[in-house]
């Protein structure tokens, strides 16, 4: 049968370099300064959305066709499964009345 071969890890072979000497270094401790101040910057100046009475209608009528978009396809979602439901229902009904009347006749 096929067995796995495990490899085996062969001998290093050309020239292999020593490893490296780590030569602790000084520590010098940093000297605290003063924190510069800091300025707040600028608030920028940001325009004022000002809504005229046709942008709030049509805002409202967007708004309002949005929600009954949505609406109408997660009713239609709910209508396709109940239908789905009732109909497996009808045929589990048909197939054990044809299982019981086979059984009775026998």
């Amino acid at each position: 049968m096929i067995r796995p071969k495990v490899p085996t890890m062969p001998q290093p072979t050309g020239l292999v370099t020593p490893p490296a000497v780590v030569e602790p270094t000084a520590v010098i401790p940093h000297q605290d300064t003063a924190p510069a101040p800091v300025t707040p910057a600028p608030a920028a100046a940001r325009p004022t959305v000002q809504l005229t009475p046709g942008a709030v209608v049509a805002l409202v009528g967007g708004g309002t066709a949005v929600v009954l978009v949505v609406g109408a396809v997660l009713v239609s979602m709910l209508l396709a499964v109940a239908v789905t439901g009732v109909s497996v229902a009808i045929c589990a009904l048909v197939i054990r009345s044809l299982i019981n009347t086979e059984a009775k006749q026998r």
